[in-house]
Order: structure tokens, then C-alpha cells, then sequence
């Protein structure tokens, strides 16, 4: 305890320099023809982040403080060839490892490495953009690999002992991983067979940075605090009397997080002398409108144009997860394994108006495996897999305040999960009011896979397939309350009751969706000779667009030119306007996703340290069925939906405007010959080792995507629409352009020290998934008749990016008394991320002449500086004004550069190590240690009152404190 309390007075100075990564443990067994194998180094790696264990002498390694996500598992043994697996954080693994050839144990240069994880791209050290799978951990990269990667923070097995005596494995009794004590007296007991953890991590608000406030205010900072435990345990499955010796073995694991999280809202509401009308007649004043004021709050501090209210929010999430795994080995030719997991999520947020929305959900998982060991270089795998998901949103008026009726409001949903406010959306930067949609979803996925491996030096071959069978079954209507914008003088004319635009959706809410696909790969990893290795493979995948269990889904036959619309239902009988042939999907099936793949390692001048590593793939985007057919299933004539404009001849009023009868109900069409988008991948890298430990990779990286998605609004003009309009119509005729260039200087892990410097710089522009940062969630083409101009920077394109990533870690310290101990095994981080901003698109928010839809018109540019902003701004709203009478906005889209990014995250941890097999993790983490404000982006709405002002910012200091104890 001494020591305990002098390691903890040392960190509570530094307790503001810290981060946490959710945590998880992953733990298993690694065989060879079904024994175990001690000594093997397991090393698992996620980007950047790695941590390794060695084997017990049951062949157990556990590995802890492992973040959510995919990880990537390798294991080595002198001997044995490496194996590469893609896990999640959690989980419980076998591995069975194959002998080396004699050749190749006894060459005196080894050959190049086999191919890392699939899912990695063409190097390791850093993820640098996730690669679609052969199946779902099946994918091609450059087969070589830097295993000189320094460990991770959280690796807390003391690896440096190993092969530390010529001719054994490890360094005799010296380490808790020597090989086992089986003489005399020196056998451990049975409960040395299983492994285990426990931990918990603490977040208070007490160590935190107060949210910046945007105003000034001084809004106090509520209470909140954050939790997670976990426990895992794993061994031998042993039960007495029934079940000994059997060769099977379990892990079972159990996280729960109980977090309230809290921050601070800006806003800008009416005042008093406004809700009285300012100048407004009363007998003109709308009683709908005066209705939903009430549900506005006050302003609480000096009025100003931009922001005069300011409350701090507080939300919880709780949450409950499972994992158990089961292995057991039949016999040396067959092993079964088993898989079951659960996640249970509650929780509740709320806004402004003091609206708390309820959400629920149960995830379930669970899969069954067979492995069949035909030779130690053959095998299969049949796995089955099943898992499903129900999620239920309440929202705050849900059956028991029907907000809209009261209101006066009548053609909405007089459903009782439906009650609660319309949507009002104001262009002058006034808050927006909405509440959550009611919506009870079940979504349910089975796979079968099989994969098939075959090992014939210089040949590692390997088959599989999936078929997989998908249901989305939602309770949910898309718009039931309905929509109302404002634009121009919107205050006087919501106050007035007389909104620009309303829209409408409600009507069959229940839809069953279904879908089957699958997919078949080959693949090849080829050592040529031992500079050069490759890896060679083909995919095919198919995905069927989404289909409704009783056909209730509509889009509309259009004829060429967009001269004439029809709805055309998935249920009715065939024939258009077009005189075509509709499937009861609606849309064409895409069988052409022929995905080749190939990657390549390469020493040129053997004996050195120069490794040139390559690839190339084809990736098809085959999920973007599911929110197309969402939207199908929301149309008229089977629900009320339209998006309508008020005009001199059929003004709109709150009251009325959702009773429309709109011509054109539809408000959503997809060419019937959508295609499946793809993206061509390719990469090139050179990796040499430096002086005084260090390494240098260089990478570029390029991709070109085709068959983006495209939405625009037909038959409308700057003046007007003629002919049919007022629907969104998708097709697939975007593309994109990225190009990056990466160089990375590592030092390797010497000394306990431990560092690497990574600079990229890329560009990235599109025409597809139209849109961008800071326009409306419509997304939308501006010109229907110019989709070219649309081509801008992407939303995620950044210029320029540095990491910085420093460890140092004092290890096994051989000093004895106090200071020793003190000093022993700590391990202090630092990352630092700076990047430049990512592009913005300036908005001039009114509607589009002709629809009710809003957001998609661009502002003009003035001529004006545009960052030589005025005090207390940071974009010059001088610079961007209305788009000129019957003409477009001239301003770009994605014109507008976002604010730079910048963290410092740290950490410190130490391992007590308080028995023979009994351990004790202590970290402290810090996010943005410096508690240094940076903002995520600019309001780019021209007619806003807040334009170029940040909607809010990033997250200031948070602390963390980590304790777990491993057994």
C-alpha cells in the first residue's frame, strides 16, 4: 500500500495530462495439432495502437486495454509460420499454428513475412483508409509487414526477456512466461489454468474543463459523471464430474457504462417585445403561432442579434454488454466454437425546450463454427451467424400531449406516438423547434460462410463464399407532425402564421424490407522467391436492391426530358409511361461487382532494410439500397407526404397548409437504373531503416470513384418551375478524386523511448453525394441542368494533417528499495493531431422557386474579403449576399475553409505487480489536456444572424482515471 499511495501522490500533479480509450480485453489459445503452445508472441495492432502478450504454458495469452473497433491479431513462433487475424476488441480466439519447412528454418536469410491482417492496407503502422473485404475479414494487401512497430501503452507483459538464452525459448524461470514448472514440487494448481480481469474507469466532472461558452456567459457547469466496468474471465472448460479434460475452453466478459454526459447550448430566441408582435396588429397575429411560443424559452441574458439564451444540457447513456465464446477441439482433424453476445442501450437527450426523447435498444449476436483439419497445410471453416437489433425512440410528447392539435394545426398525424410539435426552420438563425419521430425498428441479418485454405510452398490458396439474408422491419412515419420554413422576414411571417414552404410525410408505417446477397473470393498469397511476395486475388459480391415484404413501395415512371410523371407502385400491375418493365424492387439489380485485387512486397537489394510495398483494388459501395427503399416506402398514393411553396395564388397558412392537396405528391424519385457505385484503389509505398533506430515510409495513395449519387430538383429554374416538379430525383452519375502523400519518421522502441512524426497531404473533390458541410440535410443539386458545377472539394477533404505520437516507459527498473519501486514500469504518452480545415458550403436558405425544398441554393459571392471578418466573427458577412434576381448563386459549392484542427491527448500508467499471476493496471488519461478551444466548423448560412460564427465547439479538457486488476 506504501507504494501504492507514493505512485499515486507522484501522478495527482500531472493528473491534467492524460486520455482513455475505451477499453476492452481479448483473450485465447494458440495450438498446434491441437497441444498447447507457450512462448508465442501475440501482437494485436489498430492503426497506430498495439499491444502484445506471450503465451502461458497453457498456450493462453491475454491481451488488455484493447479499444472498441477491429483489431489485427498476428502470431509468431521460432518455427512456426506467422498467422494474421482480423478481431474484435472483446473477443476469444484460437489459433493453430503450421511448422516451417526445414528449408526455411534453416535459411540463413528469411523470407519476406506473410501478408498482415486483410482489412490493413498495403503497410502497417497506420491504417490509411479502411480496404473493403474479400468477405467480412477476407481483403487484399502488400504481404510484408514492419514487426519492429513499437508496442502499445497498454502492453504490460515485459516481452525483453525473450530468447535472452541461446537455444531456449524463454529465459528460463526468470519470467512468469518461462516454460511450465513440471518438476517436483513445483506443478502450479488448476486455477493457474484460467485468466481473468476486472477494472473500472472513472470520469467526474470535478477534473474537468467547463464547455466553452460561445456567448461569454458564465453558465456553471452541472454535475455529471461517467463509469465503465468490466469483467472477464476465460480458461479451461471444466465441469466436475461431467466434463473434465475435454479440450474445450470458454471466455465470457461483461462491460457496463453508466455515463451522464453534459454540455453548454447557444441559442437565439424571440424576446418578449417580439412575441407581442412588434408592430404587428394583433387581429393579424396567428394563434398557432402564439401557441408554440409558449414552448419557447426566455431569453436569460442581454438581448443580441446573434445568441441571448444559454443553458446547460444534460444526458445519460447506459449501457450493458455480454460476450461468451466456447471452444472445443473434437479430435486433431475438427474443432467446434461457438459465439454469443448482447448489448443493452438506454438512453435520454434533451434540448433546449427542455424535450427529453427516450431511446432503447437490444442488440443479439451469435454464430457457430466448424473447423475441418483435412493436412496440416489444409483446412475449412462453416461458420453460421446471426444477429439482430431492436431500437425504440420515444419522444417527449409521445402519447400523452398532442401538442399540434391543441395548436390548431390540423392535417398531421392524429396517431398518439405521433403527438408533439411540427418542425419550424427559420432563416435568420432563430432556433430551430423540433422533437424527435416516434420509431420502433427490428433488424435481423443471417450469414452463411465457408472458406476454404490450402498451402502448397511457394502457394498459400484460399476460397470462400457468403449468402446472407437481411430484414429491416421499422414502425415509423418519415414527417408526421410535419415541416414549416420561414425565409425572408421570418419572424414576422411565422408570427403572422405564413410560412414559405410545408412539407408532409406520414401514412403506412410499417415497412418490411428484404433483401439477399453474397459474395465468392479467390485469393493467392504467392512468394515468388524470398525478396518478393504477392498476393493476388478476385471478388465478386451481389446485393439486391431492398424489396417490401407486401410491395407496398412507389417511385415514379418519368418519360425522357422529365416531360411526364406517374407513380408507379411495386404492387400494381405492370406497365408506365415509359411502357417498361418494373421489378417489385422497383430498381435494377447489379451483378457486374467483379472486384479484382492485388497487392506486392518487394526487397530489391536483399540483405537491406529497403522494403517497396504496392497494391491495387475495386471496391464496390453496396449499401445504399436501404435508405432509397426507405424512402419509396413513404409516398403517396400509399401515405400523404408532399413538399409544397406558398404562392399568391395558394398562400400557405399554419393552420391549413398541411391539409394540401398537392398535384405532384411525390417528393422522391430514383432513376430505375441506379448502378452500384465503386471506387478504384491504389498505393504505393517505400519503407528503409535509418540510423539511430529510426524509420522512414513513404506512401501515396490515389482513388477514383464512379456511379456516385447524385440529387437534384428537375424542371426547376431561378425564376420558377415548369412541368412536373417538386421531387428530388437520385441517379448515379457522380464521381470523385482523392490523391494523398504520407511520410511517416518512426523511432523504434529503444530505451524505453519511443516516437514517431507523420505528415499527409491530399486532396479530395467530388460531384456525387452532392452537397456539403453546413447545408441542410436535403442535399441537393443547385442547377438540375449543370450537375458539373457542383464539382467541388469533398466534405472530408483536409490539406494538410501532423501526428505526433511520443511513449516513454521506465520498464523493469533493477534499482532496489523505494525509489526502484517508485519508478518501476510507468509509461507516459502524448499525441498531438494539428490539421488544416475542411471545406464549408455557402448557403442562402430560402426555397427553391417551384418546391418546397430548402437549403440547396447557394449565396453569391460579393467581392469582399471573406475571412477579413469583423470583431467577434470569424467569416465576413459582407462577403456573401443574395444570389442577383433570376440568376443562381455564383459561390462555389464547398468554398469556404472550416477552422484548423488541433488536441493534445496524454496519458501516464503504471502495472503494479502484486503476486505471481496477479496484476494491477492504474492510468490516468487526458483528451485536449491542454484545454485548448478549437471549433468543428463555421455557420455558413449567409442570412443567418449567426454567420461565421462556430455552432459550438469541440470538447474541453476530460480525465479519466482507469483501474483494473488481471488475474
Amino acid at each position: 500500500m506504501r507504494i501504492f499511495r507514493t505512485g499515486l501522490r507522484l501522478l495527482l500533479p500531472i493528473l491534467a495530462v492524460g486520455r482513455l480509450a475505451t477499453a476492452a480485453d481479448t483473450s485465447g489459445t494458440v495450438r498446434f495439432g491441437g497441444l498447447p503452445v507457450p512462448g508465442a508472441t501475440v501482437t494485436a495492432s489498430q492503426g497506430d495502437r498495439q499491444a502484445a502478450a506471450i503465451t502461458d504454458e497453457i498456450g493462453a495469452y491475454l491481451l488488455t486495454g484493447l479499444a472498441d473497433g477491429a483489431w489485427t491479431l498476428r502470431v509468431e513462433m521460432s518455427g512456426f509460420e506467422p498467422v494474421t487475424r482480423e478481431v474484435a476488441a472483446a473477443s476469444a480466439e484460437v489459433f493453430e499454428l503450421k511448422m516451417l519447412p526445414l528449408l526455411q528454418m534453416n535459411a540463413a536469410v528469411a523470407p519476406l513475412d506473410p501478408p498482415p491482417s486483410p482489412v490493413t492496407t498495403i503497410r502497417r503502422g497506420r491504417n490509411i483508409a479502411p480496404q473493403p473485404a474479400f468477405r467480412k475479414t477476407e481483403g487484399v494487401a502488400a504481404p510484408a509487414t514492419d514487426n519492429d512497430a513499437p508496442p502499445a501503452t497498454n502492453d504490460n507483459t515485459n516481452t525483453n526477456d525473450a530468447f535472452a538464452i541461446s537455444g531456449s525459448v524463454n529465459n528460463g524461470a526468470a519470467t512468469s512466461f518461462a516454460q511450465a514448472g513440471a518438476f517436483g514440487n513445483a506443478r502450479r494448481g488448476r486455477s493457474s489454468m484460467y485468466s481473468g480481469s476486472a477494472g473500472v474507469v472513472v470520469d467526474d466532472s470535478t477534473f474537468n474543463a467547463n464547455s466553452y461558452s460561445l456567448t461569454g456567459q458564465a453558465t456553471p457547469k452541472p454535475a455529471y459523471n461517467r463509469t465503465q466496468a468490466a469483467l472477464s474471465l476465460g480458461g479451461p472448460l471444466t465441469i466436475p464430474h461431467l466434463m473434465t479434460g475435454s479440450g474445450a475452453s470458454f471466455f465470457v466478459g461483461y462491460q457496463s457504462i453508466r455515463n451522464r454526459n453534459a454540455t453548454i447550448q447557444s441559442a437565439l430566441v424571440p424576446t418578449a417585445e417580439q412575441r407581442a408582435g412588434q408592430g404587428i396588429a394583433p387581429s393579424l397575429l396567428s394563434a398557432q403561432s402564439q401557441a408554440l411560443l409558449r414552448l419557447y424559452p426566455l431569453p436569460n441574458f442581454a438581448a443580441s442579434s446573434r445568441y441571448n439564451y444559454q443553458v446547460p444540457l444534460v444526458g445519460s447513456n447506459h449501457q450493458d454488454s455480454v460476450q461468451a465464446r466456447v471452444n472445443k477441439s473434437l479430435n486433431r482433424s475438427n474443432q467446434v466454437a461457438g459465439d454469443f453476445g448482447s448489448q443493452s442501450t438506454r438512453s435520454d437527450s434533451t434540448n433546449i425546450f427542455g424535450f427529453l426523447d427516450a431511446t432503447s435498444s437490444l442488440g443479439l449476436n451469435a454464430s457457430a463454427g466448424w473447423t475441418h483439419r483435412y493436412s496440416p497445410r489444409t483446412f475449412a471453416n462453416l461458420r453460421f451467424q446471426f444477429s439482430r437489433l431492436s431500437t425504440i425512440v420515444t419522444p417527449f410528447f409521445s402519447g400523452h400531449t398532442d401538442i399540434s392539435g391543441q395548436a390548431g394545426i390540423a392535417g398531421s398525424s392524429r396517431d398518439p406516438r405521433d403527438w408533439g410539435p411540427p418542425t419550424l426552420e427559420f432563416a435568420s438563425g432563430i432556433a430551430g423547434l423540433s422533437d424527435a419521430r416516434a420509431s420502433t425498428s427490428h433488424d435481423q441479418t443471417g450469414i452463411i460462410s465457408y472458406d476454404f485454405y490450402w498451402s502448397r510452398n511457394p502457394h498459400s490458396l484460399s476460397f470462400g463464399a457468403d449468402f446472407r439474408r437481411q430484414q429491416f422491419n421499422l414502425l415509423s412515419q418519415q414527417d408526421p407532425r410535419g415541416t414549416f420554413s420561414f425565409t425572408g422576414s421570418d419572424l414576422s411571417g411565422f408570427l403572422r402564421g405564413v410560412p414559405d414552404t410545408a412539407a408532409l410525410a406520414f401514412g403506412n408505417a410499417d415497412k418490411y424490407l428484404r433483401a439477399s446477397g453474397g459474395d465468392f473470393y479467390a485469393k493467392d498469397d504467392w512468394r515468388v522467391n524470398p525478396g518478393l511476395t504477392l498476393n493476388l486475388g478476385l471478388r465478386w459480391e451481389y446485393s439486391a436492391p431492398l424489396k417490401e415484404r407486401y410491395r407496398r413501395l412507389v417511385n415514379l415512371d418519368i418519360t425522357p426530358g422529365f416531360a411526364a410523371v406517374t407513380p408507379v407502385i411495386a404492387s400494381s400491375p405492370r406497365g408506365s409511361l415509359t411502357g417498361r418493365d418494373y421489378s417489385d424492387s422497383l430498381l435494377r439489380s447489379d451483378y457486374s461487382a467483379l472486384q479484382p485485387r492485388i497487392g506486392f512486397a518487394w526487397r530489391p537489394i536483399a540483405a537491406t532494410s529497403l522494403v517497396v510495398r504496392g497494391g491495387y483494388g475495386l471496391y464496390y459501395d453496396s449499401s445504399v439500397y436501404q435508405p432509397i427503399a426507405l424512402r419509396m416506402a413513404q409516398q403517396a398514393p400509399l401515405s400523404r407526404s408532399f413538399s409544397i411553396q406558398s404562392t399568391a395564388a395558394n398562400p400557405l397558412t399554419l393552420a391549413t397548409a398541411l391539409l394540401s392537396t398537392a398535384t405532384n405528391p411525390n417528393t422522391f424519385a430514383v432513376d430505375p437504373d441506379f448502378r452500384v457505385g465503386f471506387n478504384h484503389t491504389w498505393q504505393l509505398s517505400v519503407q528503409r531503416d535509418l540510423p539511430a533506430s529510426l524509420v522512414f515510409i513513404g506512401t501515396y495513395m490515389g482513388s477514383r470513384g464512379a456511379r456516385g449519387r447524385q440529387q437534384s430538383l428537375p424542371n426547376t429554374y431561378p425564376t420558377g418551375a415548369v412541368g412536373p416538379a417538386g421531387f428530388t430525383y437520385l441517379a448515379s452519375n457522380g464521381d470523385s478524386n482523392r490523391q494523398s502523400g504520407d511520410i511517416q519518421l518512426r523511432r523504434r522502441l529503444r530505451k524505453g523511448f519511443t516516437a514517431s512524426v507523420q505528415y499527409t497531404w491530399a486532396k479530395a473533390i467530388d460531384n456525387a453525394a452532392l452537397g456539403g458541410r453546413g447545408q441542410s440535410s436535403a442535399f441537393v443539386a443547385q442547377n438540375w441542368l449543370d450537375l458539373r458545377g457542383e464539382r467541388g472539394l469533398s466534405n472530408f477533404d483536409q490539406r494538410h494533417l501532423a501526428n505526433i505520437q511520443i511513449q516513454y516507459g521506465t520498464g523493469m527498473s533493477i534499482r532496489n528499495g523505494w525509489r526502484g519501486a517508485a519508478a518501476r514500469e510507468w509509461t507516459a504518452t502524448t499525441q498531438i493531431t494539428a490539421g488544416s480545415g475542411r471545406p464549408l458550403n455557402p448557403v442562402y436558405f430560402r426555397a427553391t422557386p417551384g418546391t418546397g425544398v430548402t437549403g440547396s441554393i447557394r449565396a453569391s459571392f460579393t467581392g469582399a474579403p471573406l475571412y477579413d471578418a469583423p470583431a467577434g466573427l470569424y467569416l465576413n458577412p459582407a462577403a456573401l449576399g443574395s444570389p442577383a434576381a433570376g440568376q443562381w448563386g455564383n459561390a462555389g459549392r464547398n468554398t469556404i475553409t472550416g477552422p484548423g484542427q488541433f488536441s493534445l491527448n496524454a496519458s501516464l500508467a503504471r502495472t503494479f505487480r502484486l503476486k505471481d499471476r496477479i496484476n494491477a493496471d492504474f492510468r490516468i488519461d487526458a483528451a485536449n489536456a491542454l484545454n485548448h478551444v478549437t471549433f468543428p466548423s463555421w455557420i455558413t448560412v449567409s442570412n443567418s444572424a449567426q454567420f461565421g460564427l462556430p455552432p459550438g465547439a469541440n470538447p474541453m479538457r476530460n480525465v479519466q482515471t482507469t483501474f483494473r486488476v488481471r488475474f
